[in-house]
């Protein structure tokens, strides 16, 4: 499998990462405990969860729990010094965490204190921040966006301090290293900007959603990226299902996540499913199976450091693994670009 470096670390990670979001509600301990060894077996040392997870729903009761069942396999396998271990501190307006205050100096120490402590562990290997407090275009909410009424010193002033306890987190050792997720280019650039000024550590990495249906990245982003080492962690590489062909002619598998989601974060509309069924005929075409070519085009593109995925139990993992080493042609990425030009943008 292909390993790549996040930013100047020395911190190197598999081309594909195990994503844990699931784990405590769809995913039972029993069966994200089968996962995380054969993940790792197969080559896959990264794994992302978050103080939030699980999802689907989104809960209360169930906060932090995949967190906790990450920190019940450290504990019962002895293996959390061969994993590259990542998580995220909420963003704004989560109620059930810390009353869904902001991200801010004051409460990155407590956060990274309870996640410690449900992943049993002294350390975080990428510490990243799940949303900006300003807000987001990710999730749909791009059609609408409109950052005009941003208060721009009040950004920069929170980056400064909040790069500021971070560095006193990596001097306690605490975190290694530091990522963004759900960002724009223009935010991120001035994570790197604050970095730059001796406010504190670099920025590493960004986790955004990309796939073959979602592609926004492919530009300001691909840019920032290619210029200042800040490598992508892709989310959703398989478009929440759509991808792997399972919801063709209408079809809804039982606990799959329309299932329990019906409009799949926005992501279920007629256009959604035309681009799905069309990029599942190129795989059928060229005789490879459609999660292979979609995970493989993601993890080759070249600003990704690691394509995030998702397996409910562990069948759909070891498929998965079956292929982890493909690699694409020229004639399948050449009608995979004919059609991304068809269905630019069909959520």
């Amino acid at each position: 499998m292909k390993m790549n470096e996040l930013g100047g670390t020395g911190i190197t990670v598999s081309d594909l990462c195990l994503g844990t979001m699931t784990y405590g509600t769809q995913t039972t301990q029993d069966d994200a405990f089968i996962q995380m060894d054969m993940a790792l077996e197969a080559g896959i040392n990264i794994f992302d969860t978050a103080e939030m997870y699980p999802v689907n729903p989104i809960g209360s009761i169930t906060q932090g729990r995949s967190e906790e069942i990450l920190g019940k396999w450290f504990k019962k396998s002895g293996q959390r010094k061969k994993v590259v271990l990542a998580t995220k501190h909420s963003g704004e307006g989560l109620p059930h965490v810390r009353d869904g205050a902001p991200i801010t100096s004051s409460s990155i120490p407590d956060a990274i204190e309870g996640s410690l402590k449900r992943l049993k562990t002294d350390f975080i290997d990428l510490y990243q921040f799940h949303w900006p407090n300003r807000g987001s275009y990710m999730f749909r909410k791009n059609w609408l966006y409109d950052p005009s009424k941003q208060n721009k010193e009040e950004t920069l002033q929170n980056i400064h301090d909040c790069l500021g306890m971070l560095q006193s987190e990596i001097d306690r050792g605490r975190i290694r290293a530091f990522g963004l997720s759900n960002e724009s280019a223009w935010g991120t650039a001035q994570w790197v900007r604050g970095s730059e000024e001796g406010h504190g550590p670099r920025v590493v990495s960004i986790q955004n959603e990309y796939s073959l249906m979602c592609r926004m990245y492919d530009t300001d982003l691909a840019e920032l990226t290619a210029n200042e080492d800040v490598g992508l962690l892709a989310f959703s590489p398989l478009a929440a299902g759509l991808l792997t062909g399972k919801y063709a002619s209408k079809a809804v598998p039982i606990g799959s996540r329309m299932s329990i989601s019906d409009d799949l974060g926005g992501r279920n509309t007629l256009r959604a499913h035309l681009a799905a069924n069309a990029y599942v005929e190129i795989a059928k075409k060229h005789g490879v199976d459609p999660i292979h070519m979609a995970l493989a085009w993601c993890s080759g593109r070249p600003f990704i450091s690691s394509a995030i995925f998702g397996a409910t139990d562990c069948s759909q993992l070891m498929h998965i693994i079956k292929g982890k080493d493909t690699i694409l042609s020229e004639e399948i990425l050449e009608d995979i670009n004919k059609t991304h030009k068809a269905y630019p943008m069909p959520y």
